[in-house]
């Protein structure tokens, strides 16, 4: 299968994963989300570590690792408790933000220059949230001015997701900086097992009534985390193929997909609208990926 077709399917399945945990895990608390992606997808990751072990890396390898894991799992923390308690359609496209705040922080912290095209891409992600957020400027029309982004920090579930955002921005360089140590599948496997295991172990000590999830909806628990499972895999069977810039490219289209479940299956309103913006956010990612 060539990295396109892997990409977009790792896109697919994240997107379905998100679509299936706001279906049938509603109820359930962020923790108890975060339980069934992560642990879930450990126990399914396991024989894959098993068959990829991890070479000989250096110390440094391990103290990125203990920088990245914790940022991750508040990352999935926030992830799910906007997808629970938001539209998708208002949610999803904001991680079209991470590669933005990856180019800022470059900018500041290491005094990398923003390019024109990253910096149109930038815009166009801008453009797109003001495009998702167009309702809020009421009767005053185009008159409104900022109210549509200033309306991002009102809709709490948006607010989460750039939070999110900001948080991959980090951990996509950590990840980056980790590739060049191991290969992509050992690396990969290690990473969500590892995660899951300091999830369950950090919520039994803190949250133990979390763990009466694993009594519950086992089906349904394996089939999100086995899409979860499908993504991670197949992103990095696309890592081996091309370019980071490329593969990240594509694989946002999880932004569309998203879009669409969130108006099949959940009855979400502006459709079109809601594509548009996100399609104006992955074209943003394009520029500034590649």
């Amino acid at each position: 299968m060539d990295w396109l077709s892997l990409s977009l399917l790792s896109a697919l399945s994240l997107a379905s994963a998100d679509a299936c945990s706001k279906k049938f895990l509603g109820q359930y608390s962020a923790p108890e989300m975060v339980l069934v992606r992560f642990a879930y997808s450990a126990l399914l990751l396991a024989p894959l570590l098993y068959f990829n072990p991890l070479p000989a890396v250096p110390l440094a390898f391990w103290g990125w690792l203990a920088l990245a894991l914790p940022l991750e799992i508040i990352a999935m923390l926030l992830y799910m408790q906007a997808i629970r308690d938001a539209p998708l359609s208002l949610t999803m496209p904001y991680l079209a933000f991470t590669p933005v705040f990856t180019t800022l922080m470059g900018y500041l912290l290491l005094d990398e220059q923003v390019s024109v095209q990253g910096l149109i891409g930038i815009i166009l992600a801008v453009g797109g949230a003001y495009l998702l957020n167009l309702e809020a400027v009421g009767r005053r029309g185009w008159r409104g001015g900022f109210k549509p982004l200033r309306a991002i920090l009102s809709n709490r579930g948006s607010r989460m997701m750039l939070a999110v955002a900001i948080i991959y921005g980090v951990t996509s360089v950590i990840g980056k900086i980790e590739l060049q140590y191991a290969p992509p599948l050992s690396f990969a496997a290690l990473y969500f097992v590892l995660l899951g295991l300091l999830s369950l172990t950090l919520f039994a000590l803190t949250k133990p009534r979390t763990l009466h999830v694993f009594g519950r909806k086992l089906l349904i628990h394996l089939l999100i985390a086995g899409l979860f499972t499908a993504m991670i895999v197949t992103h990095f069977m696309a890592l081996e193929r091309v370019e980071t810039a490329y593969m990240i490219s594509v694989k946002r289209t999880s932004i569309l997909f998203g879009v669409l479940y969130g108006a099949l299956l959940f009855g979400e309103q502006n459709l079109l609208r809601h594509l548009a913006a996100g399609a104006l956010m992955v074209a943003g990612v394009a520029l500034i990926a590649v």
